[in-house]
């Protein structure tokens, strides 16, 4: 979980760097060329080191170039605070194949409630595209402080909520179904639960 977070903070790290100057000074220029940079330096840096650059690193790169040249043309923050919103849709893009999600519950929910796992695959993906379109439109006001509190709060706040309430309606459908399980013949070994 915590090389999850470090890879996503990797992969916004211009973004982030973005925001935090163009929070304290104001000058998108500034914040723009910044981030850039700082992207740039992230790709140096990782070839230096041999390390393998994915896909996500190249493709961060290059949204960071179209969106901060954008910016740069327009003077305008809004292209390198919509950022985000694209890796919402590919991950919930990704969310959209089915049973995506059965490989990373634990088996005994795989096994008895696989349709209900089903049908919350299919709701995180729903909520990555909200999320997204989330973004773009708090993206498009311009402001960055409500930008910060979208993307800070709003948004993991969203995932938090969701994780809590898939975790606690998983409990309650897996203890119905085993409720309602038939009883194993005598003499029979217990299932392994």
């Amino acid at each position: 979980m915590k090389d999850v977070f470090f890879r996503l903070g990797t992969d916004f790290l211009s973004t982030i760097l973005f925001a935090a100057i163009y929070f304290v000074t104001g000058n998108v220029a500034l914040a723009t060329a910044i981030g850039i940079a700082g992207a740039i330096g992230q790709v140096i840096r990782a070839r230096m080191k041999g390390s393998d650059l994915g896909f996500m690193t190249w493709a961060s790169l290059g949204l960071v170039i179209v969106l901060g040249t954008a910016t740069l043309l327009t003077d305008d923050p809004r292209f390198v605070l919509a950022k985000p919103s694209i890796a919402h849709f590919a991950i919930g893009a990704i969310m959209l194949k089915r049973g995506w999600m059965l490989r990373y519950v634990p088996p005994i929910v795989a096994r008895t409630i696989p349709e209900y796992v089903t049908i919350a695959g299919f709701s995180w993906a729903a909520l990555m595209f909200a999320l997204g379109l989330g973004t773009i439109a708090v993206a498009l006001t311009g402001d960055i402080k409500l930008w910060a509190i979208y993307v800070s709060f709003v948004a993991v706040g969203a995932k938090i909520a969701a994780f809590a309430i898939q975790y606690v309606s998983f409990r309650v459908l897996l203890a119905s179904r085993l409720r309602m399980a038939p009883p194993a013949p005598e003499g029979s070994l217990p299932a392994n639960r």
